[in-house]
């Protein structure tokens, strides 16, 4: 009982702050000044709003599989016990997380515009200009930036943990690196791999200000056309049908990789 008082303030928090927004959106998904309407749901079916959604899991999709391929190795590397100078390197990897993501967007959009400091330098060593900027590559190299550490770190945490001893044990029944790395190393890391795709997929999916950024309004996302409806058009019904969308979207990676990770105990976020 004395457990169950002390929870109270959260519990009372998570539905101030989680629950009844959702409920709000969901009240305002279907109701238009009181009146009952799927008027918002059929605007998402128009194809121009389809290939904004599909835009927005491609764009997500694609940076966390970057984030994945570059942040594994460098993962693999830092949680080698012969590694020297791994705290300089962990440093750098979560330093950019101490300065605001608005202002680190900012200047990577200065760095890479047509007279930026890019393009200056390649200028300089006699090459032309290039269009870094504007376009779906940007998108994707600004959520690679932004979100790279949150794929890092569970995984650098994970590999820390696996006993060294098990590894031996490979390499002593016979099995070669290649080996011992798909049948002992990956599967035991899979709990933090879970969790960093998680933690990238789901900021990448939500995002707008990227898109704003270094897109120029270009590629419109699924994040960007929610903030359009409420602070622009004020279409709350169709904006709040859009959030449900993002959510199902979330609620079903979330189920589908809390699925994959009961297949490994031993860690992760679920």
């Amino acid at each position: 009982m004395y457990k169950k008082r002390l929870a109270l303030p959260y519990l009372i928090w998570a539905s101030i702050f989680t629950i009844v927004p959702v409920i709000i959106i969901l009240y305002y998904s279907f109701f238009e000044k009181g009146v009952f309407t799927l008027e918002g749901y059929r605007q998402v079916l128009n194809p121009k709003y389809l290939g904004n959604i599909l835009d927005s899991v491609g764009i997500a999709f694609i940076s966390t599989v970057i984030c994945l391929l570059l942040a594994y190795p460098l993962a693999m590397i830092l949680s080698s016990k012969q590694m020297s100078g791994k705290s300089v390197i962990l440093l750098l990897v979560i330093l950019p997380m101490w300065m605001n993501s608005l202002l680190r967007t900012y200047a990577w959009g200065y760095l890479l515009q047509d007279t930026g400091v890019v393009n200056n330098f390649l200028n300089d060593i006699g090459l032309p200009s290039m269009q870094f900027l504007y376009r779906k590559s940007a998108i994707v190299f600004g959520n690679v930036y932004n979100f790279f550490p949150f794929m890092v770190l569970p995984i650098y945490n994970v590999l820390c943990k696996i006993d060294n001893s098990i590894i031996e044990a490979s390499y002593d029944l016979g099995a070669d690196k290649y080996t011992t790395f798909k049948k002992v190393i990956l599967p035991l890391s899979m709990p933090g791999v879970i969790t960093g795709i998680v933690m990238v997929f789901m900021p990448a999916l939500t995002t707008f200000l990227v898109s704003r950024l270094l897109g120029g309004g270009k590629t419109t996302l699924l994040g960007d056309l929610i903030e359009q409806q409420f602070n622009k058009t004020g279409d709350w019904a169709f904006g709040s049908a859009l959030s449900v969308i993002l959510m199902i979207i979330i609620l079903i990676t979330l189920v589908f990789m809390s699925k994959k990770d009961s297949l490994d105990k031993g860690g992760g976020l679920f």
